[in-house]
């Protein structure tokens, strides 16, 4: 059965692409970035990350500045409409990352990445970072999908073990851990590829079924 999911953050530079590599390499998964803004793209960086022979789907829209979806299209001079998404064919497993959080903005008209994920009908893998705030953070984002009816796979988080975080955003969402990923001193293949060889030795990849 193939099985796709949508990666989001609960905020802009919370580990989505280290995120989005780790779950390639776990699940031998393609890799989807429908809109990047800027010139230094995700799927390059996944393509650095990943040493699994995996495919990389290219970008819907790649616009050149690295702003707001919504500010980059218009400076573009492009137009993006919801009706323009579909996902791309794939064999197994998609794993699609979003741009920014959750409610960012890709047109003027107020379309939002949330709208988008309920269009593509994707359950989403949420990242969220550990720092002063983001359990609140999180637990918004959590609120905001559940009001929309986004399900919800779990939660991967970011940096050194916080259990207290961890086990609170648990207990009052409902949303199981997913994994952790610590703070890599080096990012590169290696690390990724030894970090994921650690979750198939725990099995991690079943939860994914």
């Amino acid at each position: 059965m193939k099985k796709s999911f949508f990666v989001t953050g609960i905020g802009t530079d919370v580990g989505k692409t280290v995120a989005s590599a780790v779950l390639c390499e776990l699940l031998n998964a393609d890799y989807w970035k429908p809109i990047q803004s800027g010139s230094e793209t995700d799927s390059s960086s996944i393509k650095k990350l990943v040493s699994s022979p995996i495919i990389i789907h290219p970008e819907k829209y790649l616009l050149s500045q690295p702003l707001s979806p919504h500010a980059a299209a218009e400076m573009d001079h492009v137009k993006i409409e919801m009706t323009d998404f579909s996902l791309p064919e794939f064999e197994s497993t998609l794993i699609t990352e979003g741009a920014g959080g959750l409610l960012v903005p890709f047109n003027n008209q107020g379309i939002t990445i949330a709208d988008l994920i309920k269009n593509l009908k994707l359950e989403v893998i949420l990242i969220s970072r550990h720092y002063l705030g983001s359990i609140n953070h999180t637990l918004l984002t959590i609120e905001a999908l559940n009001t929309r009816q986004i399900p919800i796979k779990g939660i991967i988080f970011i940096g050194e073990e916080l259990a207290r975080t961890e086990d609170i955003i648990e207990k009052i969402s409902g949303i199981q851990t997913l994994f952790r990923i610590p703070i890599f001193q080096e990012l590169n293949q290696k690390t990724i590829s030894n970090f994921a060889t650690s979750l198939k030795q725990d099995n991690t990849q079943l939860k994914f079924n």
